[in-house]
This record gives structure tokens, C-alpha cells and sequence, in this order.
């Protein structure tokens, strides 16, 4: 078996997360669902050797002692970003760092998978098309109408797969009612699978400026060990731009592998609430809390007790010095709070 070459993507603040994330240890580096962080989450379920080649793990200096301290035992070689410049620009540097054969799983760190086979099977599907040169999503069974989430439409059906027929934005509520209703769609995750040497085909066809820059930062870049230092001159011309503008949805080749696996991208306190297991009123509480008629609450307190009465939908966070109480309908807006803003 050939095997898969892991790109770890490590960047971000998670502001939506505060104030347990924050800018000196944001989301990937904590232990939000289980006993192990995000970060070491996403090495442990692309590290068995049978299947998967040593990690490369992009990130920036401010993450590099997190990184470090978190890989452990794993091999893994680091590119360390001069700045952050969007996930095009990410997988571009993995890219040109990896043999242009090797298949490339784009994983980003900061997101829960329960179901570990079926992520590692939904791995192998999207590696053979990957080889044939397709540039492949993870395409996530919805399981509710969710307007934070980008979709994919699926089309013709290959082998372990479908084309992509076309990505779709965001959608609002009643769109994503629809989507949901219709069974052809699926949730844009963000995991992809690309031959490193197409992926850079596809990037230079379709933004040749982006691919030069690059390029020429890793031409001209430095190794230190088992980190790589990409030069910041060329870098810094880099245009910033997301993998799904710059190549999916400018490809001919976007193919999507549909897979069930008990995803979430942690991406504010509802969607932790609802990766955690509750009681039987859908409480999840970390730390000393006591409710009572309460329904789907989520308590985080790392030591203060909470205390809270007849509350429904509600997250209420302590982290030192910090408290925060939102409904779950508001939680979208904690990144805008100047704490989290400030951090």
C-alpha cells in the first residue's frame, strides 16, 4: 500500500472558543472533548504506519512551542509560516516540500472526529481518486440544516466517489432546510486529498502569481532541523486566499468522498456542547457545576463553582478571571467581545 502523506494544518485563534481559546493557547492545543487536544487528536488518527507516511505540520512561529510540545513521540516535519497567508498558500508550501507523487490528506487541526475507521477509510477512498489527479474534498453527511458550513453538491459517480458538481456558500436557514431535504449534499469540512505534483499543476493553471511566490519562498528557504523556514521576502507577496477559491472551485477535476464519521469543527461553544456527551436533560458539564432544571447547558469552569436554575440553551464559561454567559443563538458573536478581541 502506498502510503498517505499527512499535512497538518495548525493556524487560527479560535476567538469563538474564548475565553478558554485564546491567542497564547487557542483551540487546536486543548483538551476540548477528550483526555487529548485537538492537535494531538488529529496526528493520532492519520499515525498508523500501515497507512500513513510521518506528518508535515504547517504553522507559525506563535504555535511552534505548542506543536513541538504536543507531537511527542510522532515523527512529523514542521513548516514554519513567516505569516499566515491562508490555506491555499499552506498547502502550497507542503506541496513543494512533499515528492510531487506522494498524496497529500490535507487534515486542519482543530477538528473532532468520533469515528476514527470511518475517517481513515474515507482517507483510502479519497487517495485513489487522488492519484488519478483529483483534486478531492471529504464531502461530511449533514445531519441538520447548518448555515456555518459551506456545501458540496455531488455529481456523477466515480469509483469511491463523486465528481463535484459545485460548491455552494453558506446558506441561509431555509436554503440549508433545502439542501439537507434534497440528500445530494454534503458539508465542506475542509479535509482534502491532492497528488502534491497536481495540486501544484492546478495552483500555478489557476493562480500563477500565488504558485511563483511560493515557490520561490521555499527555493530560497532554510532548514533547521526538522523545522523548514520558508523565506519571508518572497512570502510576504503571497496573496492570501483560501484552497476552495483558489483551486476546488476553479478545477475540472473536484471530486468529493461522502463520509459519516462524527465530524465537528469546534467551531463555538454549540457545536462543543453538542460534541461532549450529556445527561439526560442534554447537560454537559466540566468542572463543578450544579444544575437544576436546566436543559442543554453547557458549563466549562476550571475551578469557580457554577451554579445556575431553569436555564435552556445557555454555555457559561469560567476561565480565570474571565466568565462568559451566552445563549447559544448568541455565541456566534463571542469573537467579536473586546476579551476575545483583545485576548
Amino acid at each position: 500500500m502506498t502510503l498517505i502523506h499527512p499535512v497538518i494544518m495548525c493556524g487560527g485563534s479560535g476567538t469563538r472558543l474564548w475565553p478558554r481559546s485564546r491567542k497564547t493557547m487557542p483551540k487546536p492545543f486543548l483538551p476540548l472533548v477528550g483526555e487529548q487536544t485537538l492537535f494531538e487528536e488529529t496526528i493520532a488518527r492519520a499515525s498508523d504506519p500501515a497507512q500513513f507516511a510521518a506528518s508535515t505540520v504547517v504553522t507559525g512561529a506563535a504555535h511552534l512551542p505548542h506543536v513541538e510540545a504536543q507531537l511527542g513521540d510522532a515523527e512529523a516535519s514542521i513548516i514554519v509560516e513567516p505569516e499566515a497567508k491562508n490555506t491555499a498558500a499552506a498547502i502550497a508550501l507542503a506541496a513543494l516540500r512533499l515528492p510531487e507523487d506522494a498524496v497529500m490528506l490535507v487534515c486542519p487541526s482543530d477538528h473532532h472526529i468520533a469515528d476514527v475507521a470511518a475517517f481513515q477509510a474515507a482517507a483510502q477512498a479519497a487517495a485513489k481518486l487522488a492519484r488519478e489527479d483529483r483534486m478531492v474534498a471529504f464531502g461530511i453527511t449533514p445531519t441538520h440544516p447548518e448555515t456555518g458550513y459551506g456545501y458540496i453538491l455531488q455529481g456523477d459517480p466515480l469509483e469511491g466517489g463523486f465528481a463535484v458538481e459545485r460548491f455552494v456558500e453558506k446558506p441561509d436557514l431555509e436554503r440549508a432546510t433545502e439542501f439537507l431535504a434534497h440528500g445530494g449534499y454534503s458539508w465542506n469540512g475542509g479535509i482534502f486529498a491532492f497528488r502534491a505534483g497536481a495540486f501544484v499543476s492546478e495552483l500555478e493553471a489557476h493562480r500563477p502569481d500565488l504558485a511563483a511566490a511560493v515557490r520561490a519562498a521555499v527555493e530560497q528557504g532554510s532548514e533547521e532541523g526538522a523545522r523548514f523556514h520558508p523565506a519571508p521576502e518572497p512570502f510576504a507577496q503571497v496573496q492570501s486566499e483560501s484552497v476552495d477559491y483558489a483551486v476546488m472551485e476553479e478545477t475540472s477535476r473536484a471530486a468529493m468522498v461522502p463520509v459519516s464519521m462524527g465530524w465537528s469543527d469546534i467551531g463555538g461553544w454549540p457545536a462543543l456542547r453538542d460534541a461532549r456527551a450529556g445527561d439526560d436533560n442534554g447537560n454537559r458539564v466540566n468542572g463543578n457545576a450544579e444544575l437544576v432544571d436546566c436543559r442543554n447547558v453547557l458549563v466549562d469552569s476550571d475551578g469557580p463553582r457554577v451554579s445556575a436554575i431553569g436555564l435552556e440553551d445557555v454555555a457559561i464559561v469560567v476561565d480565570g478571571d474571565e466568565v462568559l454567559v451566552t445563549s447559544m443563538d448568541g455565541a456566534q458573536k463571542v469573537g467579536k467581545l473586546s476579551g476575545a478581541a483583545r485576548q
